[in-house]
């Protein structure tokens, strides 16, 4: 898609972080905003904030776990705005546990949130689209943990997994249909956004103690040694990342040239090249440096 102007965007998680960057640079490009998220009193100061720059824009309180609601955030926007152009499926949450202490409602909460929550608004949103027979692009935000695999983060990495293939999968789909919808793979390494903190939403019959969710939750004493070694150092990856609006730069760029995979880490390729030659070469996952030396420096 080239003229965005008029055109309706939908973003989930949008209130801070990634989400909230693409819906400045779609408001930029004069796009119509619809906002979805979980916390309801973020999400009402972020309309506001674009309300008071003259943004067409509405927010919907959405859990992307849950079909029901996305279906209802489906409905609200087809009513009002007959169509959507651009889909950002964006929300995610993180844990950082090894596998064999990742309890059944840890998983059910990560990939209900970061696959589920992509899959529910393709369900939701696809058909109309496709009915309308626009044009359109869908951007589903998975990670670098979705073409590696991390240590400490068996239910992320899964869920990113997913969202990658997944996403291939569509792609397909679209194209042998011969829709006008096109699709890209976000897939950043470290970003300046609250990705840490993501347990703040997370329902309260399973969330940890929030006194812990800090730049120092893993020196409490709650987790285990390795966790500690590796939560503190994707604590450091997160505060030193790339900003949010570079991440918009990035997706913008892909939707005006149909790039699938936006790549917005150029030093991480040559680590995904590397995961590659394990597979083929069948020999056990290379241990990333990012990994290592991170390690090392806090063991130092």
């Amino acid at each position: 898609m080239e003229n965005l102007v008029g055109k309706v965007a939908v973003i989930t998680g949008a209130s801070d972080g990634i989400g909230k960057a693409i819906a400045i640079r779609a408001a930029d490009e004069g796009m119509k905003l619809v906002l979805a998220s979980i916390n309801p009193l973020k999400l009402d100061a972020v309309v506001a904030e674009f309300k008071a720059r003259d943004a067409d824009v509405i927010g919907v309180c959405t859990d992307v776990s849950k079909a029901e609601q996305v279906e209802a955030l489906a409905a609200q926007v087809f009513s009002r705005f007959g169509n959507v152009h651009l889909l950002v499926n964006n929300a995610g949450v993180a844990i950082v546990k090894p596998v064999w202490k990742t309890t059944p409602q840890d998983w059910d909460w990560v990939m209900g949130v970061n696959l589920y929550g992509v899959t529910n608004c393709l369900r939701a949103f696809i058909p109309a689209m496709l009915k309308n027979g626009e044009e359109g692009h869908i951007i589903n935000t998975s990670s670098m943990a979705g073409l590696q695999s991390q240590p400490s983060m068996a239910a992320y990495n899964a869920s990113k997994h997913a969202v990658v293939t997944v996403s291939e999968g569509l792609h397909h789909d679209l194209a042998l249909s011969g829709a006008k919808i096109k699709v890209s793979v976000l897939c950043p390494l470290w970003v300046k956004t609250k990705i840490t903190q993501a347990e703040r939403n997370r329902p309260s019959d399973s969330a940890l103690d929030l006194k812990a969710l800090n730049t120092d939750a893993f020196n409490t004493g709650v987790f285990d040694p390795v966790v500690a070694k590796t939560g503190k150092a994707i604590f450091s990856g997160v505060r030193k990342g790339i900003t949010a609006d570079r991440i918009a730069d990035a997706v913008f760029d892909a939707i005006q040239t149909d790039c699938f995979y936006i790549l917005t880490d150029p030093d991480e390729i040559p680590k995904i090249r590397t995961r590659m030659e394990d597979i083929l070469h069948q020999r056990a996952p290379t241990f990333s440096p990012i990994w290592k030396d991170g390690i090392q420096k806090i063991n130092a």
